[in-house]
């Protein structure tokens, strides 16, 4: 039960909801996600130490950036963020991340993993 409640409690909040939706289509580098979702770096890197503390995402470093990406072996998390991508194609915000996204290569030139 204590799973599923973190599960929730983590997509309640819309930041880190938005940060598992970029991770569920790309690993992205912390400059990136902040480019995406126009927020400061300290606000993106306290969610994904929060999301890591979870073992939501795993980090890796790739040069002088860390890269995150969604930790596949929570079955439970894929799935819900399989239906909540299936219920957000036409809402503007997810829209607007996932038009950025399509475009993250412009943010930084060091290739993800």
């Amino acid at each position: 039960m204590t799973e599923v409640i973190d599960v929730f409690k983590v997509l309640s909040d819309e930041t880190r909801l938005r940060i598992m939706l970029l991770l569920y289509n790309k690993s992205l580098c912390v400059c990136q996600i902040q480019a995406i979702l126009e927020e400061t770096q300290p606000k993106i890197s306290k969610h994904l130490g929060k999301l890591r503390d979870l073992n939501f995402v795993e980090s890796k470093r790739l040069e002088q950036l860390m890269y995150y990406e969604i930790d596949h072996s929570n079955k439970l998390l894929i799935a819900l963020l399989e239906d909540v991508v299936h219920h957000l194609e036409k809402e503007t915000t997810y829209t607007k991340d996932m038009h950025r996204l399509k475009h993250v290569d412009d943010y930084i030139q060091v290739k993800a993993f």
